[in-house]
């Protein structure tokens, strides 16, 4: 017998709205798309031309008026309307006849501003509503720890545009560090490294597949190899070099200092009891920096607290963003309205 399901009772979009990729989960589906944080438009005529995989290919690599973007910086919002072309696309092939809810994850170190920010860019895609979760908050959801009981929960989560720290308690925050230094930046040091050893120039993409090949913060009991090719800077050539897994470590080793130094400050500045928990229960670390190799061991070596890695570490905000997508009412007290933070009223 056909059973009538009520389309407004499945219609909630839960986003993990990252710098790198953008993780969209549908109520009672789950997991439904994963993409790059990427959107490629023609700047004389205003036209989007590809989003996502597609547009994160066209990365370097644009004639003259085409531009391949990322519109979110360091975990905010930086181009307004180019995210909410983004998110209309989203909502557009998974919300196709009816206004979403949406649940969006956001940095905990965000201001009024740029929480405002994703409250409009999420209706003017066409939301009916939108939500906000903080991504530590949702990170420990998705990692299945009791954030309700009275007891500390440290949360590292190294993103492609800021790293993530906090301490959460009784379902709150209570000490938290949110850092400018995660993905990007470590693709970053890696591009200045080769700059500077070899006086080759190589693009971003090239620096993503070092990192993800190679990238290591703690000595591996065997070295590792990789050759790439990029610009002699003096003679504007190509030019192959042969990279290894020490000379990776030595250049990620700055952004990487910066995490843990981080991470060391929050708990200098941290109640002595939730301290204690911490060092009971451990440090939880997600995000994509949690897959380079060593993370753990390097900063269990440098706190002496140990280090426990999620099983999907680029998965667990969505993941946690989806439990209050499928328990609305359960998890109503994590979520904030940003227009409420700026005394506006619906």
């Amino acid at each position: 017998m056909f059973k009538f399901v009520n389309p407004f009772k499945r219609n909630f979009l839960g986003i993990d709205l990252g710098t790198a990729h953008t993780l969209v989960y549908r109520r009672g589906d789950g997991i439904v798309m994963r993409v790059p944080s990427v959107i490629a438009y023609n700047a004389e005529t205003g036209d989007i031309i590809a989003i996502g995989e597609s547009a994160k290919k066209m990365y370097g690599k644009t004639p003259e008026g085409i531009y391949a973007k990322k519109p979110i910086k360091d975990g905010v919002i930086e181009n307004l309307e180019l995210v909410q072309e983004f998110l209309s696309h989203i909502i557009k092939s998974q919300s196709r006849f009816i206004s979403p809810v949406l649940i969006v994850g956001i940095p905990a170190g965000a201001n009024d501003v740029e929480r405002k920010a994703v409250i409009d860019a999420g209706e003017g895609a066409g939301a009916r509503e939108v939500y906000l979760v903080e991504e530590p908050i949702a990170s420990a959801l998705g990692m299945g720890l009791p954030i309700h009981e009275p007891r500390g929960h440290l949360i590292v989560d190294i993103g492609g545009g800021t790293t993530e720290i906090a301490i959460i308690s009784l379902s709150k925050i209570a000490h938290q560090n949110s850092i400018k230094v995660a993905g990007d930046e470590i693709d970053d040091a890696i591009k200045e490294y080769i700059r500077r050893k070899f006086t080759v120039n190589i693009g971003d993409l090239t620096a993503e597949e070092i990192k993800i090949k190679l990238g290591n913060a703690f000595p591996l009991e065997e070295e590792e190899y990789m050759e790439i090719t990029g610009l002699d800077l003096a003679t504007h050539k190509p030019k192959p070099i042969r990279l290894s897994s020490s000379d990776i470590r030595e250049a990620i080793d700055p952004p990487i200092n910066q995490i843990i130094s981080a991470i060391n400050r929050l708990l200098e500045e941290s109640q002595p009891d939730l301290v204690r928990d911490v060092v009971d229960n451990g440090i939880y670390l997600a995000g994509g920096g949690a897959l380079i190799k060593g993370m753990d061991k390097r900063i269990e070596n440098e706190l002496k607290i140990k280090v426990n890695i999620a099983k999907n570490p680029l998965e667990t905000v969505v993941a946690g963003i989806g439990k209050v997508v499928e328990d609305f009412n359960t998890y109503r007290e994590v979520l904030s309205r940003g227009k409420k933070l700026l005394g506006r009223r619906r």
